[in-house]
């Protein structure tokens, strides 16, 4: 029996960095106290999430990956708890920026970097400004807590990324998030969705699935988010077996029997019966028909 403890750690931010780390530190404490192997942390925790607005000034906030500070703070939390710790970072790479998850294993080392394929656009979420698409494609992370696929955000909404990740061998699949309101749509709540489709991608895999996500109002100089949290782990029938709530800053944890899921992925039939000679029409351009106009 590999048991696994999983956490997921949600807090509120604000542009000060050192208090942003020192509120998720306290948080991966706990995590750790509580047994978690590995611990899931929100989407470019170390500010505001500054994509509500177009300003590329804010392009100043990507850095390279050597010698990242954050990198370093994470990785010596990881080595001296023993947990797996995926960080999300804009990162620079030359001319080019990317929406960045660093996994860190449970000795403090760096084991790469995935960098986010699907890059959203609309009112409030404005990364294409900012985020060139991923170049890494997907990765499934070899880790003292297993094998972990991770995406970012707005990839939880693409059920290929999951499939694709676990057909690569992961165990768990991870989404670092920022998700809250939407400008443009006052009044709409995503949240539900938003977590039905990740149960989904669980059940549909047979694979847990752990979503962070962060907490708080944020004001930029056009737009507000009020980030909803709601962060939660799905075991691999898709069921949630921990929550947290809209508003606070909060660790949860929940209990993963690794090689009981394995046994139930392999029997269950799923994969056994694909038909990939069926699949062509999924590499093909999305139909014009499915894809929103802009009307004047």
């Amino acid at each position: 029996m590999r048991q696994l403890i999983a956490a997921a750690v949600q807090i509120s931010c604000t542009d000060e960095v050192e208090n942003n780390l020192d509120k998720l530190e306290n948080r991966v404490r706990e995590a750790a106290r509580r047994g978690a192997g590995l611990v899931v942390l929100q989407e470019l925790f170390e500010g505001v999430y500054f994509c509500m607005d177009e300003d590329i000034s804010h392009n100043s906030r990507a850095l390279t990956l050597e010698g990242h500070k954050t990198i370093a703070r994470m990785a010596a939390l990881a080595r001296e708890t023993g947990v797996v710790l995926p960080v999300s970072l804009f990162e620079r790479d030359g001319s080019r920026l990317y929406n960045t998850l660093v996994m860190i294993d449970a000795d403090g080392k760096v084991l790469g970097r995935y960098r986010k394929s699907h890059i959203p656009n609309s009112p409030g979420y404005s990364e294409k400004l900012y985020f060139a698409d991923g170049d890494t494609g997907f990765r499934v992370f070899e880790t003292a807590a297993g094998r972990i696929g991770a995406g970012i955000c707005w990839d939880q909404w693409f059920p290929e990324a999951a499939r694709a990740m676990v057909l690569m061998g992961a165990e768990v699949l991870i989404y670092p998030t920022a998700i809250g309101s939407e400008p443009s749509f006052r009044g709409w709540d995503s949240r539900d969705h938003w977590q039905r489709v990740m149960q989904g991608h669980a059940g549909a895999n047979l694979t847990p699935v752990i979503a962070a996500n962060r907490v708080g109002v944020e004001k930029g100089e056009a737009n507000e988010i009020v980030f909803y949290g709601s962060s939660f782990i799905a075991d691999h029938t898709g069921a949630k077996l921990a929550e947290a709530d809209r508003v606070s800053d909060s660790v949860i944890t929940a209990a993963l029997d690794l090689d009981e899921i394995a046994a139930a992925r392999r029997s269950w039939g799923v994969f056994r019966d694909r038909r990939p000679d069926l699949y062509g029409v999924l590499l093909e351009p999305t139909p014009e028909r499915l894809l929103a106009k802009n009307e004047a």
